[in-house]
Protein backbone atom coordinates (compact mmCIF):
# COMPACT_ATOMS: atom_id res chain seq x y z
CA UNK A 1 0.00 0.00 0.00
CA UNK A 2 1.25 3.49 -0.86
CA UNK A 3 2.30 5.60 2.11
CA UNK A 4 -0.15 8.48 2.51
CA UNK A 5 1.16 11.73 3.98
CA UNK A 6 -0.81 14.52 5.53
CA UNK A 7 -0.36 17.93 3.92
CA UNK A 8 -1.30 21.52 4.49
CA UNK A 9 -1.66 24.32 1.97
CA UNK A 10 -3.04 27.80 1.65
CA UNK A 11 -5.88 28.19 -0.89
CA UNK A 12 -4.97 30.43 -3.80
CA UNK A 13 -7.05 32.29 -6.33
CA UNK A 14 -5.52 32.96 -9.66
CA UNK A 15 -5.79 34.65 -13.02
CA UNK A 16 -3.74 33.70 -16.07
CA UNK A 17 -3.30 37.43 -16.74
CA UNK A 18 -0.84 37.63 -13.83
CA UNK A 19 1.86 35.62 -15.60
CA UNK A 20 5.44 36.82 -15.18
CA UNK A 21 8.16 38.08 -17.49
CA UNK A 22 8.85 34.67 -19.05
CA UNK A 23 5.50 34.92 -20.82
CA UNK A 24 7.42 36.85 -23.49
CA UNK A 25 8.89 33.48 -24.51
CA UNK A 26 5.82 31.27 -24.18
CA UNK A 27 2.12 32.00 -23.97
CA UNK A 28 -0.11 31.29 -20.99
CA UNK A 29 -1.62 28.34 -22.84
CA UNK A 30 1.83 26.89 -23.51
CA UNK A 31 2.79 27.25 -19.83
CA UNK A 32 -0.29 25.26 -18.88
CA UNK A 33 0.62 22.62 -21.47
CA UNK A 34 4.15 22.31 -20.07
CA UNK A 35 2.87 21.79 -16.53
CA UNK A 36 0.28 19.19 -17.45
CA UNK A 37 2.48 16.19 -18.43
CA UNK A 38 4.35 16.25 -15.12
CA UNK A 39 1.13 16.85 -13.20
CA UNK A 40 -0.45 13.88 -14.95
CA UNK A 41 2.41 11.51 -14.24
CA UNK A 42 3.95 12.19 -10.81
CA UNK A 43 1.28 9.94 -9.26
CA UNK A 44 0.90 7.64 -12.30
CA UNK A 45 2.46 4.36 -11.26
CA UNK A 46 2.32 2.38 -14.49
CA UNK A 47 3.92 1.79 -16.93
CA UNK A 48 7.05 1.76 -14.80
CA UNK A 49 10.70 0.96 -15.45
CA UNK A 50 12.44 0.02 -12.17
CA UNK A 51 16.19 0.44 -11.98
CA UNK A 52 16.88 -1.40 -8.77
CA UNK A 53 18.89 -4.52 -7.98
CA UNK A 54 16.90 -7.27 -6.25
CA UNK A 55 18.54 -8.80 -3.20
CA UNK A 56 15.75 -11.25 -2.36
CA UNK A 57 12.04 -11.92 -2.80
CA UNK A 58 11.40 -9.24 -0.19
CA UNK A 59 12.61 -6.61 -2.66
CA UNK A 60 9.85 -7.41 -5.17
CA UNK A 61 7.54 -4.50 -4.42
CA UNK A 62 5.25 -2.26 -6.46
CA UNK A 63 6.80 1.11 -7.32
CA UNK A 64 4.51 3.03 -4.93
CA UNK A 65 5.97 1.07 -1.99
CA UNK A 66 9.57 1.01 -3.15
CA UNK A 67 9.65 4.72 -4.05
CA UNK A 68 6.70 6.42 -2.34
CA UNK A 69 7.95 9.91 -3.19
CA UNK A 70 9.11 9.31 -6.77
CA UNK A 71 7.22 6.30 -8.12
CA UNK A 72 5.46 8.05 -11.04
CA UNK A 73 6.46 9.19 -14.52
CA UNK A 74 7.78 5.81 -15.73
CA UNK A 75 11.08 5.92 -13.81
CA UNK A 76 12.61 7.49 -10.72
CA UNK A 77 14.64 10.24 -12.37
CA UNK A 78 11.73 11.36 -14.56
CA UNK A 79 9.54 11.61 -11.48
CA UNK A 80 12.21 13.70 -9.75
CA UNK A 81 12.52 16.18 -12.58
CA UNK A 82 8.75 16.15 -13.06
CA UNK A 83 8.48 17.48 -9.49
CA UNK A 84 11.17 20.06 -10.34
CA UNK A 85 9.17 21.19 -13.39
CA UNK A 86 6.02 21.80 -11.37
CA UNK A 87 7.83 23.73 -8.66
CA UNK A 88 9.71 25.83 -11.20
CA UNK A 89 6.51 26.72 -13.01
CA UNK A 90 4.38 27.63 -9.99
CA UNK A 91 7.26 29.65 -8.54
CA UNK A 92 7.47 31.73 -11.70
CA UNK A 93 3.79 31.61 -12.65
CA UNK A 94 1.80 31.25 -9.41
CA UNK A 95 -1.49 32.05 -11.11
CA UNK A 96 -1.65 29.09 -13.47
CA UNK A 97 -4.91 27.16 -13.05
CA UNK A 98 -3.20 23.95 -11.89
CA UNK A 99 -1.57 25.67 -8.89
CA UNK A 100 -3.78 24.08 -6.24
CA UNK A 101 -3.54 20.57 -7.66
CA UNK A 102 0.23 20.92 -8.03
CA UNK A 103 0.61 22.01 -4.41
CA UNK A 104 -1.53 19.13 -3.16
CA UNK A 105 0.47 16.52 -5.07
CA UNK A 106 3.83 18.01 -4.07
CA UNK A 107 2.84 18.01 -0.41
CA UNK A 108 1.56 14.45 -0.62
CA UNK A 109 4.64 13.06 -2.36
CA UNK A 110 7.48 14.99 -0.70
CA UNK A 111 6.68 14.29 2.95
CA UNK A 112 8.94 12.99 5.73
CA UNK A 113 7.82 9.35 5.69
CA UNK A 114 8.16 9.10 1.90
CA UNK A 115 11.61 10.71 1.88
CA UNK A 116 12.71 8.43 4.70
CA UNK A 117 11.69 5.44 2.58
CA UNK A 118 13.67 6.81 -0.39
CA UNK A 119 16.77 7.14 1.79
CA UNK A 120 16.28 3.65 3.17
CA UNK A 121 16.21 2.34 -0.40
CA UNK A 122 19.42 4.19 -1.32
CA UNK A 123 21.11 2.84 1.79
CA UNK A 124 20.41 -0.73 0.71
CA UNK A 125 23.69 -2.52 -0.06
CA UNK A 126 22.47 -3.58 -3.49
CA UNK A 127 21.39 -0.09 -4.57
CA UNK A 128 24.22 2.22 -3.56
CA UNK A 129 24.73 3.14 -7.23
CA UNK A 130 21.04 3.62 -8.06
CA UNK A 131 20.56 6.55 -10.50
CA UNK A 132 24.26 7.44 -10.48
CA UNK A 133 24.67 10.25 -11.52
CA UNK A 134 21.73 11.41 -13.67
CA UNK A 135 19.06 10.94 -11.02
CA UNK A 136 21.41 12.29 -8.36
CA UNK A 137 21.90 15.48 -10.39
CA UNK A 138 18.18 16.03 -10.88
CA UNK A 139 17.51 15.42 -7.18
CA UNK A 140 19.93 18.22 -6.32
CA UNK A 141 18.28 20.47 -8.94
CA UNK A 142 14.91 19.72 -7.32
CA UNK A 143 16.31 20.47 -3.86
CA UNK A 144 17.83 23.73 -5.14
CA UNK A 145 14.42 24.79 -6.47
CA UNK A 146 12.70 23.90 -3.20
CA UNK A 147 15.30 25.58 -0.97
CA UNK A 148 14.86 28.86 -2.87
CA UNK A 149 11.04 28.79 -2.88
CA UNK A 150 9.84 31.58 -0.60
CA UNK A 151 6.48 30.05 0.15
CA UNK A 152 4.89 28.33 3.15
CA UNK A 153 4.83 25.02 1.28
CA UNK A 154 8.39 25.63 0.11
CA UNK A 155 9.53 25.90 3.73
CA UNK A 156 7.85 22.61 4.59
CA UNK A 157 9.26 20.81 1.57
CA UNK A 158 12.75 22.17 2.33
CA UNK A 159 12.78 20.39 5.66
CA UNK A 160 11.34 17.27 4.09
CA UNK A 161 13.75 16.95 1.13
CA UNK A 162 16.95 18.00 2.92
CA UNK A 163 17.88 14.56 4.33
CA UNK A 164 17.66 13.08 0.82
CA UNK A 165 19.69 15.92 -0.71
CA UNK A 166 22.32 15.43 2.00
CA UNK A 167 22.41 11.72 1.16
CA UNK A 168 22.98 12.49 -2.52
CA UNK A 169 25.79 14.95 -1.75
CA UNK A 170 27.43 12.25 0.37
CA UNK A 171 27.09 9.80 -2.53
CA UNK A 172 28.88 12.25 -4.83
CA UNK A 173 31.62 12.88 -2.28
CA UNK A 174 32.20 9.14 -1.99
CA UNK A 175 32.02 8.34 -5.71
CA UNK A 176 33.89 11.16 -7.49
CA UNK A 177 37.31 10.51 -5.93
CA UNK A 178 37.09 6.94 -7.27
CA UNK A 179 36.02 7.89 -10.82
CA UNK A 180 39.32 7.99 -12.71
CA UNK A 181 37.86 8.65 -16.14
CA UNK A 182 34.74 10.56 -17.24
CA UNK A 183 31.85 8.85 -18.99
CA UNK A 184 31.36 10.54 -22.37
CA UNK A 185 28.02 9.35 -23.69
CA UNK A 186 24.78 11.01 -24.77
CA UNK A 187 22.57 9.35 -22.18
CA UNK A 188 22.06 9.14 -18.42
CA UNK A 189 25.54 8.25 -17.19
CA UNK A 190 27.26 11.26 -18.79
CA UNK A 191 29.67 12.61 -16.18
CA UNK A 192 29.62 16.24 -17.34
CA UNK A 193 25.86 16.45 -16.91
CA UNK A 194 26.07 14.86 -13.48
CA UNK A 195 28.66 17.44 -12.44
CA UNK A 196 26.81 20.45 -13.90
CA UNK A 197 23.74 20.34 -11.67
CA UNK A 198 25.85 19.24 -8.70
CA UNK A 199 28.02 22.32 -9.25
CA UNK A 200 24.94 24.57 -9.30
CA UNK A 201 23.84 23.15 -5.96
CA UNK A 202 27.27 23.38 -4.36
CA UNK A 203 27.78 26.95 -5.55
CA UNK A 204 24.29 28.14 -4.61
CA UNK A 205 24.55 26.89 -1.05
CA UNK A 206 28.30 27.48 -0.59
CA UNK A 207 29.27 23.85 -0.02
CA UNK A 208 32.97 24.56 -0.36
CA UNK A 209 34.33 21.01 -0.09
CA UNK A 210 31.77 19.68 -2.56
CA UNK A 211 32.35 22.53 -5.00
CA UNK A 212 36.13 22.13 -4.84
CA UNK A 213 35.83 18.40 -5.55
CA UNK A 214 33.62 19.03 -8.59
CA UNK A 215 35.95 21.70 -9.95
CA UNK A 216 39.06 19.58 -9.48
CA UNK A 217 37.44 16.63 -11.23
CA UNK A 218 36.10 18.78 -14.09
CA UNK A 219 39.55 20.25 -14.69
CA UNK A 220 41.18 16.84 -14.51
CA UNK A 221 38.69 15.25 -16.89
CA UNK A 222 38.20 18.02 -19.43
CA UNK A 223 40.66 20.90 -19.27
CA UNK A 224 43.08 19.47 -21.85
CA UNK A 225 40.40 18.25 -24.27
CA UNK A 226 40.72 19.49 -27.86
CA UNK A 227 38.73 19.24 -31.08
CA UNK A 228 35.66 17.48 -29.76
CA UNK A 229 34.15 15.48 -32.68
CA UNK A 230 30.82 17.27 -32.85
CA UNK A 231 30.37 15.96 -36.40
CA UNK A 232 29.96 12.47 -34.92
CA UNK A 233 26.81 13.58 -33.15
CA UNK A 234 24.06 12.80 -32.62
CA UNK A 235 24.05 9.17 -31.69
CA UNK A 236 20.76 7.43 -32.40
CA UNK A 237 19.62 7.39 -28.75
CA UNK A 238 21.23 10.64 -27.52
CA UNK A 239 19.35 13.13 -25.37
CA UNK A 240 22.57 14.91 -24.42
CA UNK A 241 25.35 16.14 -26.69
CA UNK A 242 28.62 14.76 -25.26
CA UNK A 243 30.51 17.76 -26.68
CA UNK A 244 28.08 20.51 -25.73
CA UNK A 245 27.23 19.17 -22.27
CA UNK A 246 30.96 19.17 -21.49
CA UNK A 247 31.21 22.77 -22.69
CA UNK A 248 28.16 23.63 -20.58
CA UNK A 249 29.92 22.29 -17.50
CA UNK A 250 33.16 24.14 -18.25
CA UNK A 251 31.22 27.38 -18.77
CA UNK A 252 30.35 27.06 -15.08
CA UNK A 253 33.84 26.13 -13.91
CA UNK A 254 36.03 28.57 -15.88
CA UNK A 255 36.08 32.36 -15.92
CA UNK A 256 35.04 34.05 -19.22
CA UNK A 257 38.53 34.52 -20.66
CA UNK A 258 39.69 31.05 -19.62
CA UNK A 259 36.49 29.57 -21.05
CA UNK A 260 36.94 31.38 -24.37
CA UNK A 261 40.47 30.02 -24.72
CA UNK A 262 39.32 26.53 -23.78
CA UNK A 263 36.49 26.70 -26.35
CA UNK A 264 38.91 27.76 -29.08
CA UNK A 265 40.73 24.48 -28.53
CA UNK A 266 37.72 22.31 -27.75
CA UNK A 267 35.12 23.48 -30.31
CA UNK A 268 36.94 25.98 -32.53
CA UNK A 269 34.21 26.02 -35.17
CA UNK A 270 31.63 27.44 -32.80
CA UNK A 271 33.95 30.30 -31.90
CA UNK A 272 35.60 31.23 -35.18
CA UNK A 273 33.78 29.76 -38.18
CA UNK A 274 31.12 32.17 -39.51
CA UNK A 275 29.58 29.29 -41.48
CA UNK A 276 29.40 26.91 -38.53
CA UNK A 277 26.10 25.06 -38.40
CA UNK A 278 24.57 22.37 -36.22
CA UNK A 279 21.46 20.66 -37.53
CA UNK A 280 18.83 19.64 -34.96
CA UNK A 281 18.26 15.93 -34.46
CA UNK A 282 15.39 14.33 -36.37
CA UNK A 283 12.92 12.02 -34.62
CA UNK A 284 11.45 9.25 -36.76
CA UNK A 285 9.05 7.73 -34.20
CA UNK A 286 7.88 9.49 -31.02
CA UNK A 287 6.25 6.33 -29.70
CA UNK A 288 9.70 4.71 -29.42
CA UNK A 289 11.15 5.53 -26.01
CA UNK A 290 14.73 5.60 -27.30
CA UNK A 291 14.22 7.36 -30.64
CA UNK A 292 12.27 10.18 -28.98
CA UNK A 293 15.43 10.96 -27.01
CA UNK A 294 16.40 13.19 -29.94
CA UNK A 295 13.67 15.68 -29.00
CA UNK A 296 15.42 15.92 -25.64
CA UNK A 297 18.75 16.30 -27.41
CA UNK A 298 17.49 19.38 -29.24
CA UNK A 299 16.29 20.89 -25.96
CA UNK A 300 19.50 20.12 -24.04
CA UNK A 301 21.60 21.42 -26.95
CA UNK A 302 19.56 24.62 -26.77
CA UNK A 303 20.29 25.22 -23.09
CA UNK A 304 23.97 24.34 -23.55
CA UNK A 305 24.29 26.82 -26.42
CA UNK A 306 22.59 29.56 -24.41
CA UNK A 307 24.93 29.00 -21.45
CA UNK A 308 28.00 28.82 -23.70
CA UNK A 309 27.08 32.09 -25.43
CA UNK A 310 26.34 33.78 -22.12
CA UNK A 311 29.77 32.90 -20.71
CA UNK A 312 31.83 34.07 -23.69
CA UNK A 313 33.24 37.60 -23.19
CA UNK A 314 31.84 38.87 -26.50
CA UNK A 315 28.21 38.45 -27.47
CA UNK A 316 27.80 35.82 -30.19
CA UNK A 317 24.47 36.03 -32.01
CA UNK A 318 25.36 33.01 -34.16
CA UNK A 319 25.33 30.73 -31.13
CA UNK A 320 22.09 32.23 -29.84
CA UNK A 321 20.46 31.58 -33.23
CA UNK A 322 21.54 27.94 -33.12
CA UNK A 323 20.10 27.65 -29.62
CA UNK A 324 16.81 29.17 -30.76
CA UNK A 325 16.68 26.85 -33.78
CA UNK A 326 17.03 23.77 -31.58
CA UNK A 327 14.51 25.07 -29.06
CA UNK A 328 11.89 25.85 -31.67
CA UNK A 329 12.44 22.51 -33.40
CA UNK A 330 11.61 20.56 -30.24
CA UNK A 331 8.94 22.64 -28.50
CA UNK A 332 6.02 21.62 -30.75
CA UNK A 333 6.64 17.97 -29.88
CA UNK A 334 6.92 18.15 -26.09
CA UNK A 335 3.25 17.27 -25.69
CA UNK A 336 3.02 14.87 -28.62
CA UNK A 337 0.49 12.53 -27.05
CA UNK A 338 3.03 9.71 -26.75
CA UNK A 339 3.84 8.91 -23.11
CA UNK A 340 7.32 7.72 -24.13
CA UNK A 341 8.33 11.38 -24.51
CA UNK A 342 5.67 13.24 -22.54
CA UNK A 343 6.70 11.76 -19.20
CA UNK A 344 9.99 13.71 -19.29
CA UNK A 345 10.34 16.19 -22.16
CA UNK A 346 8.53 19.07 -20.45
CA UNK A 347 11.33 19.22 -17.87
CA UNK A 348 13.90 19.68 -20.61
CA UNK A 349 11.70 22.27 -22.31
CA UNK A 350 11.24 24.31 -19.12
CA UNK A 351 14.95 24.21 -18.34
CA UNK A 352 15.80 25.31 -21.90
CA UNK A 353 13.22 28.13 -21.82
CA UNK A 354 14.63 29.54 -18.62
CA UNK A 355 18.13 29.30 -20.08
CA UNK A 356 16.85 31.35 -23.03
CA UNK A 357 15.44 33.90 -20.61
CA UNK A 358 18.98 34.51 -19.32
CA UNK A 359 20.30 35.44 -22.77
CA UNK A 360 22.97 38.14 -22.56
CA UNK A 361 21.43 41.50 -23.37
Amino acid sequence: MKIICAFFFTPLFFSIAALGQQAALISGEEIIQLAQPALNCIQKEYPNKPGNVLGSDLDVLPPREKHPAFYGCFDWHSSVHGHWTLIKLIKEFPDIPQNMEIREKLATNICPSNISAEIQFLDDTNNKTFERTYGWAWLLKLAEEIYTWEDSLGLILTGNIKPLADTIVARYMEFLPKLNYPIRVGEHTNTAFGLSFAWDFAEKFELKEFKNLIESKARKYYLLDKNCPLSWEPGGFDFLSPCLIEADLMSRILNPEEFKQWMQDFLPGIISDPDFNLEPGVVSDRSDGKLVHLDGLNLSRAWCLYFIANKLPEKNERIYKLAEQHLQTALPHVTSGAYEGEHWLASFAVYALFAAEKKKK
